[in-house]
């Protein structure tokens, strides 16, 4: 069966039923730090949430105005994780995160776009794609890609867009000859109930569960931001739709309005600006390495020329009563300390060596 969600991708609220609320327990990750949360499993007659499937994440929302965490499918269900109980045969309200999902259905529709004109222009065959928080990214079976191709898919998913072709979403019986025609990388295990075929008219027809739009239109633009080094003999094609191209840009020119002014020179510069600081750093690195060494050489001759020379001076050591991490080279030891309080210690230490020295002599 479809759910809601599927049905009608653009609905954003809806009422149905509680069928079962069970405990359960939801792993987070946040930064390094991962939590069990304790709640509940709840299913519902039809949810308007989408279970993650497809290469698309759930989506979040509420129940009854109860934050919804997670949204998994089991089998023809899907379980809305929640830390609240909610009572079996009760009705309730249920409304989707609508930013989060209408962006979710630019991405996915974008790929199929992208999918398709891929293989019809240089027989690109996608493998895998993800959906991710700031850029998606589709694995096409080729070692390589030209700047050219690149382009050209740009381009074409662009027309397509400007063109308004409307999206469709069908249900196919399993045993429907038409479902040899369609382009999908086969059913999950537990899949039950009829194919879902989502088509692109002209362009493409593709079994798939996710949300989608309903017309390339709302897609607005696609850019390709490029290429990467994938699997093994494989390319990642990285892209925006939709929203995420303008905030991109919005990013994109806050960035080149902040180095302006740090740069003092317009956009067009800015390459040739950087590039001229990173040289000067260089020679300042160089210029200040030198001074430094020969700054060592004249603090040595002068300790060694004092009238207080007695075998030891404490100025800049490294060892391990310090604490240090570093290595010796040509009678040089060079590295860091992080317990210089104790350099005392140490100057004993050598002075008392030194003194043993002498008297072996």
């Amino acid at each position: 069966m479809a759910f809601r969600c599927q049905r009608d991708s653009y609905a954003r609220e809806f009422t149905t039923t509680v069928v079962s609320c069970r405990p359960a327990e939801l792993q987070t990750e946040g930064g390094n730090c991962k939590k069990v949360l304790s709640g509940f499993h709840v299913v519902l007659e039809d949810t308007l949430l989408f279970p993650e499937g497809g290469g698309q994440p759930d989506d979040r929302g509420t129940i009854n105005d109860i934050s919804v965490l997670r949204v998994t499918r089991r089998g023809e269900q899907a379980d809305h994780f929640t830390q609240t109980p909610l009572d079996p045969g009760s009705q309730v309200l249920v409304r989707v995160d609508w930013e989060r999902r209408f962006d979710h259905m630019q991405q996915h529709s974008g790929q199929h776009l992208i999918t398709a004109v891929a293989d019809h222009l240089f027989k690109l065959k996608t493998t895998s794609w993800e959906l991710g928080r700031f850029r998606s990214a589709i694995e096409l079976d080729t070692p390589s890609m030209t700047a050219e191709q690149v382009a050209a898919i740009e381009q074409s998913v662009n027309e397509k867009i400007r063109d308004r072709l409307p999206v469709n979403v069908r249900e196919l019986s399993l045993d429907d000859p038409e479902v040899e025609q369609v382009r999908g990388r086969g059913l999950p295990d537990d899949h039950a109930g009829p194919i879902r075929v989502v088509s692109i008219k002209g362009v493409d027809s593709n079994m798939c569960c996710g949300t989608h739009v309903s017309n390339l239109s709302d897609l607005q633009v696609i850019k390709i931001l490029g290429t990467e080094k994938g699997k093994k003999n494989k390319t990642n094609l990285i892209f925006l739709a939709g929203n995420r191209v303008l905030k991109w840009m919005e990013r994109s020119h806050g960035t080149e309005k902040a180095l302006t002014a740090l740069l003092k020179c317009g956009a067009e510069d800015h390459v040739e600006a950087v590039k001229k600081l990173q040289n000067s750093t260089k020679i300042l690195q160089k210029n200040n390495l030198n001074l430094l060494r020969d700054l060592a050489v004249h603090i040595a001759h002068s300790l060694r020329n004092s009238p207080d020379w007695g075998g030891v001076v404490v100025l800049h050591r490294v060892a391990e009563v310090l604490e240090g991490k570093g290595a010796g080279k040509k009678g040089r030891f060079q590295g860091k300390a992080t317990k210089m309080s104790r350099r005392t210690e140490v100057q004993a230490l050598l002075q008392d060596y030194i003194s043993t020295q002498s008297a072996k002599e």
